[in-house]
């Protein structure tokens, strides 16, 4: 199933991030898709949120990896942008237990070959200076989130 969403501003961004994230659970991937600036660690804070984490959410850009919360599940954020699929044993990828750990990774496309088949696939293009248009290949648990 794939949804589609037009947000206005950043807050609006972490608001519907905020709704996809109360509906996740422990083994979910969310695989970003979207050029430098779209918005993709604006939506994991939205994210962190609606899995009731507190941390403050930064990119991981120079780590490769930020986790927030801890057992029974955190939210692990993998920047991939410099990952290839020969690499990404180097990130730590591999070291999350699933049955504890939601993935949010930023630059997916740098390592699809090596994501599972329940993926869901998160795309987001800025239509304007802050408005984005945010694409959801998943399945029916969003069915009812409206922007």
């Amino acid at each position: 199933m794939t949804y589609h969403w037009t947000t206005q501003s950043p807050e609006e961004t972490i608001a519907l991030a905020e709704k996809i994230g109360r509906r996740l659970h422990p083994g979910d991937v969310l695989a970003f898709r979207g050029d430098l600036g779209a918005g993709k660690t604006t939506f994991t804070r939205g994210l962190a949120l609606g899995l009731g984490l507190e941390d403050t959410v930064t990119s991981p850009t120079f780590a490769l990896v930020h986790t927030y919360g801890g057992p029974p599940c955190q939210l692990v954020h993998f920047d991939m942008y410099r990952i290839s699929g020969d690499e990404l044993e180097t990130t730590g990828f591999y070291d999350y237990p699933p049955e504890e750990s939601i993935f949010a990774i930023e630059w997916s496309e740098h390592i699809g070959d090596a994501l599972p088949s329940h993926t869901l696939w998160v795309t987001l293009a800025s239509t304007g200076e802050e408005t984005r248009q945010i694409t959801l290949e998943g399945d029916e648990r969003f069915a009812d989130i409206g922007a």
